[in-house]
């Protein structure tokens, strides 16, 4: 950092760094400064980049981010990999999940919808789900992160890592996200036909036809700043940064994340709020909660196509006015 300021360097973008206290208890640090900012940074917040526990274990690399950030957080991780990750087992890192994870990201997620990423080492064996369990046995103290990674290179990778992402997030022109990835995982989490009805898979691919038009060159500004149109610019920074929001639901089993984008198992092919609502129908062999439970995750994904279809219209109107004036 000083290096930078000694270079005059300014992101285009303010960098918050903030340490929380309280997470064992509940994330009570993190949630207490959130809802008191909540105002500023729902309309400000554009990224929460996590460093929760950065090593609980000297084995692989697991990423955890929303899905918008999935292919920035594999281009950084396989920039810093390229040169010296030569044993297949140790660059696992390379694969990049939306699981719900412990740490302060949660008001983040569930409430104000913000980008998220985190990278953390961990043990070979199965990682442990959230839970208290898993915090209690978490690493916390300096002699067992020591013990774990003597000489700190994990460490300084994920610090790395973060640093790579915390740089393009403040300082790309056009946010780093990528609305099509949302759109696809949208789309993968609907395989399981035994929910998915007729409906709400022709949303979700209406919502990929548009995700892929906002993905386009075309809308894409010119790298050269001089020719980079300053509302087209705003235009899809704006649509960028809140995009996520509207895959919030109003409210959610106990356990599960509000943002419907994250799963509870790595390995699930379904939404997971819809797949408890479907083996809540099971038990009580009522539909009741599973059409309550469809219904909202329908409009969360009607929602995000008609937000990335107004943003193309306003693209549109302004390239149209461009037009006009020129003649």
């Amino acid at each position: 950092m000083s290096q930078v300021q000694k270079r005059h360097w300014r992101p285009n973008r303010s960098i918050l760094f903030c340490c929380w206290g309280g997470t064992t208890f509940g994330n009570i640090g993190s949630y207490e400064w959130a809802e008191e900012m909540e105002p500023v940074l729902q309309n400000n917040a554009v990224a929460y980049i996590n460093i929760f526990k950065p090593v609980m274990g000297n084995g692989s690399l697991h990423t955890v981010a929303s899905p918008s950030l999935w292919q920035l957080a594999t281009d950084v991780i396989n920039m810093r990999f390229s040169l010296n990750c030569t044993n297949e087992e140790r660059c696992p890192g390379r694969k990049v999940n939306s699981i719900q994870v412990e740490g302060n990201s949660d008001f983040f997620i569930n409430h104000l919808g913000v980008p998220t990423v985190q990278f953390a080492y961990q043990g070979t064996s199965a990682s442990m789900g959230p839970g208290f369990l898993s915090e209690a046995l978490g690493v916390h103290d300096a002699s067992a992160a020591e013990a774990l990674d003597p000489f700190f290179n994990l460490h300084e990778t994920v610090a790395k890592l973060t640093a790579e992402m915390i740089l393009h997030i403040a300082n790309d022109p056009v946010l780093p996200f990528s609305v099509l990835d949302v759109a696809l995982e949208v789309q993968e989490q609907l395989t399981d036909k035994s929910v998915a009805t007729d409906q709400i898979l022709t949303l979700a691919n209406a919502l990929r036809e548009t995700a892929q038009l906002f993905q386009s060159d075309e809308m894409r500004p010119a790298n050269n700043p001089k020719e980079q149109d300053p509302a087209h610019l705003r235009m899809l920074n704006d649509v960028l940064q809140h995009v996520e929001k509207n895959f919030l639901v109003e409210q959610a089993p106990p356990g599960y994340y509000r943002n419907i984008l994250y799963r509870l198992e790595e390995s699930s092919d379904q939404f997971s709020i819809l797949k408890e609502a479907f083996n809540h129908s099971r038990l009580q062999q009522s539909n009741q909660t599973l059409s309550t439970v469809l219904s909202e995750v329908m409009n969360c994904i009607r929602s995000a196509q008609v937000y990335l279809k107004t943003g193309l219209d306003v693209f549109e109107n302004i390239q149209n006015t461009k037009k006009q004036t020129s003649v």
